[in-house]
């Protein structure tokens, strides 16, 4: 039987009814917040040294060169080009006959200029070997963690990361061109969950950072700078970063000064960043840079620590994130602006070079049912077992 829309009509209309009433104070929460990141009475340094002395319960953005600078875009280089790779998967499945997961990386290099050219192409990867199902520490058996759920939405990014490496390596000498994964650089999954310290070690140390480094290497040659692309996003990091301004404490500390009671920083608790910078920026243009405080990132990242600014585009507010080593150096920087704005402006607002990438790698429910049918048609023709559970048998089997 199918969702009955009419028994939740009513509750969609109460929840359509809070949210008009909540309007008028979120948008007093938002002029507070407008009002303290345009205050040009704020000392940066005092509150750069309270940032990073402070206890919060909520992730707070590092500053780097201030609150409310706004960079109009760079020119473009006559000849350049993006790269881009997604991934979809076909998860481990435990009512079926065998346990396995499929991984399937789109790949498209877009090249603009004189001469241009697209590439798009798909890598599917089947992995099923007991060594490839788990990840287990060295030399020691009985604390293997599976690779599924979490941590194969984990594994196919550090494999979209290797992919985007290899495009990366075949680019000419002295070309200018520009890196692109959707999502975040930060492998939050690792950073939420408590996994062993050889999982972080194999999937971010020795995966995802070690191809992030392989990239940073490719500039001895030419111009290559990496960045991810979140569309709408839900982050608060700068806001945040208000917040200890606003807190009487110095250093702020959450759990001691204001455990059970209203917060001086409540005023603008609830406003997120991109509503913040659609009051800010101009089409085109970009924040300032800001910091991740992440504790996985600052942890394990390093020279990759990740940055991020806010970018205008079509209306929609984005946030690119890219590693320390592209925001300090003002070419790669420049080059990440430009190029990630000039990709939505040919996408209708979304990075072209991505969505071709999300079409080439996209799995449908019609793909995995398919991709299950080829599996255990080889067993049967192979005489092998192929056992289901009766939960998996009863939802393809129509009953009268």
């Amino acid at each position: 039987m199918s969702l009955d829309l009419t028994k939740v009509a009513a509750q969609v209309g109460s929840m359509v009814a809070r949210l008009k009433a909540s309007g008028e104070e979120r948008r007093k929460r938002l002029q507070t917040a407008l009002d303290i990141i345009q205050d040009k009475s704020i000392d940066l340094d005092l509150l750069k040294k309270k940032i990073d002395s402070s206890k919060t319960t909520w992730l707070v953005a590092g500053l780097t060169d201030g609150l409310d600078p706004h960079y109009s875009p760079p020119p473009l280089p006559p000849e350049f080009a993006v790269l881009a790779t997604d991934g979809s998967h076909i998860d481990v499945d435990r009512h079926r006959s065998t346990r396995c997961y499929l991984i399937n990386i789109g790949a498209v290099v877009l090249g603009y200029g004189a001469n241009p050219q697209a590439s798009l192409d798909s890598f599917p990867a089947l992995y099923f070997g007991d060594e490839e199902l788990v990840i287990a520490p060295d030399g020691a058996k009985g604390r293997e963690q599976p690779i599924e759920g979490v941590l194969l939405g984990i594994k196919r990014a550090v494999d979209e990361c290797h992919r985007l490496a290899e495009l990366a390596r075949e680019l000419p000498r002295d070309s200018s061109s520009l890196a692109l994964v959707d999502g975040s650089l930060i492998l939050w999954g690792l950073a939420g969950q408590t996994y062993p310290d050889f999982v972080t070690e194999a999937l971010l140390t020795k995966g995802f950072l070690r191809h992030l480094e392989e990239i940073r290497k490719l500039n001895a040659e030419r111009r290559l700078a990496l960045a991810s692309y979140i569309s709408f996003p839900r982050s608060t990091d700068v806001v945040n970063a208000l917040r200890v301004a606003l807190c009487p404490h110095d250093p702020a500390d959450c759990d001691r000064y204001c455990p059970n009671k209203a917060r001086d920083c409540d005023a603008v608790a609830g406003v997120q960043d991109r509503e913040l910078f659609a009051n800010i920026l101009d089409e085109g243009e970009r924040s300032a840079l800001f910091t991740s405080q992440s504790s996985i990132v600052q942890k394990h990242y390093g020279g990759h620590w990740v940055y991020f600014f806010y970018l205008r585009v079509d209306g929609e507010i984005a946030r690119v994130e890219i590693p320390q080593w592209v925001a300090q150096d003002e070419t790669l920087l420049n080059l990440t602006h430009g190029l990630v704005l000039d990709q939505c402006r040919r996408g209708q607002g979304y990075p072209v070079a991505l969505s071709e990438a999300h079409e080439q790698a996209v799995v449908t429910g019609a793909d995995r049912e398919t991709f299950w049918q080829l599996v255990e048609s080889l067993l049967v023709g192979e005489h092998l077992p192929t056992p289901t559970s009766a939960k998996s048998f009863s939802k393809r089997t129509r009953w009268v």
